[in-house]
């Protein structure tokens, strides 16, 4: 079982007491009874919804592009806008949490989710598809934040497990969507618009769960994720290598989960797959997080340098790219594994997050950094998968850039898991 501090998606090293200046977080000890068994039910109900908009659309990007007549580089847009809310609406949510209290603000992005979803299957063009996608993506990167900050309140002594939990949730999610949309839409007459708004029953559920999170401001007492303690060491984290090796690994990795996420059922659909199987094909590349998000924070817990896991997981990306350029078709299963372990780089990075840094503050500090700058960074990948498409008419191209993306990934990958910290190297000022 990985170590309790190296398994939360916003992870925080094991550091001496002393070090540790932020008092523990006021409420956890005085939540209600009840939210011992309604906040893991909510937990799993967001994590679950945390993809389905992102992973449904590519199972149906043929027949969205087709019925909304858009170009390579529109569609390659959409692959694109998941990255930039991240990005954008991510900073939002420290600031929002404070304020209204992390669960008003998880109930609000519920609310967007379902919002998002239900608009998009009635958009007559492609700006309000891409506004209506954007609104269901803003509440994804609201929640995506502060679904550790809902563990640290209610779980204080229980945030590994209670991350796993989370972490296995939101894989489910992601192959529940690449894997069912395909026959649902087919049941409910072969619309993709039906097939795109199903989904938004499920975030109906979570909507409903979350009510009674909004009123309970224990869970807002405290100091919220994002804020900084005034007796910790102002870095300067834009000096240290290292942080900037992370947040370049963290940008390379997402820009493969976005593309792989947005373009690879197509690719084997072009290649002659089934569109059914094509969402099989993706839904277990994505199911492949569930338990690589547990072993590989384990490893990292247990290796002082992290550049052996990099190059396994880069080692599988170039297989799983080389496959697809070769024999897409024939050896689909196989690329489509090899695809989902490298895709495993995401628990990777968020867990060498946590070691880099020697206290909580530098930790906060660094997973701002690193995932606001690599969300920025991923932004270009799937937009020029989708202009290298519609220009060449074929995929030799797209699929040699995604391998070759994949060098710089594992470089800056050995780069960022050398043993050392952002401390050592940004240096500290009182």
């Amino acid at each position: 079982m990985p170590d309790e501090e190296t398994t939360t998606l916003s992870p925080a090293p094991t550091v001496p007491a002393e070090s540790l200046q932020a008092p523990a977080p006021a409420g956890a000890d005085r939540a209600p009874a009840w939210t011992r068994w309604l906040v893991p039910l909510a937990l799993v109900l967001a994590a679950v919804n945390l993809r389905p908009a992102i992973t449904s659309l590519g199972s149906l990007m043929k027949e969205v592009t087709g019925g909304l007549h858009m170009s390579g580089g529109i569609a390659g847009v959409l692959t694109s806008v998941p990255a930039f809310c991240f990005a954008v609406f991510g900073i939002m949510a420290p600031r929002l949490a404070r304020r209204f209290g992390p669960g008003a603000v998880v109930f609000a992005g519920m609310a967007a989710i379902t919002a998002g979803l239900l608009l998009r299957s009635f958009a007559g063009g492609t700006v309000t598809f891409l506004a209506a996608s954007a609104l269901a993506l803003m509440g994804i990167a609201l929640s995506n934040v502060l679904m550790p900050v809902i563990v640290k309140r209610y779980f204080p002594d229980r945030v590994g497990s209670m991350t796993g939990l989370y972490s296995m949730a939101l894989a489910a999610g992601t192959s529940l969507a690449a894997v069912t949309t395909v026959p649902l839409t087919d049941a409910l007459g072969g619309s993709w618009r039906q097939g795109l708004g199903i989904w938004a029953l499920l975030a109906v559920v979570a909507v409903a769960v979350w009510i009674p999170l909004t009123r309970d401001r224990s869970a807002s007492a405290g100091p919220a994720i994002g804020t900084t303690d005034e007796a910790a060491p102002a870095l300067r984290i834009t000096r240290s290598g290292t942080a900037w090796a992370l947040a370049c690994f963290f940008g390379l990795q997402a820009t493969g989960a976005y593309i792989t996420m947005g373009w690879m059922p197509t690719i084997f659909r072009d290649a002659g797959v089934s569109a059914g199987t094509a969402g099989l094909l993706l839904s277990i590349t994505m199911v492949m997080g569930v338990p690589l998000g547990f072993v590989i924070p384990w490893l990292v817990n247990r290796l002082r340098s992290q550049g052996p896991i990099v190059v396994a997981l880069g080692a599988c990306g170039l297989g799983g790219y080389a496959g697809l350029y070769l024999a897409p078709a024939s050896g689909a299963w196989a690329w489509a594994l090899l695809l989902g372990v490298s895709n495993c780089a995401f628990p990777l990075a968020l867990t060498m997050i946590s070691k880099r840094s020697r206290s909580h503050a530098g930790v906060v500090r660094l997973s701002a950094f690193a995932q606001c700058v690599g969300y920025l960074l991923s932004i270009p990948g799937p937009l020029l998968v989708g202009v290298l498409h519609d220009r060449t008419g074929g995929w030799d191209l797209p699929i040699a850039l995604m391998a070759g993306l994949m060098v710089p990934q594992i470089v800056v990958g050995i780069l960022a898991g050398r043993d050392r910290t952002i401390e050592d190297e940004a240096g500290a000022r009182r």
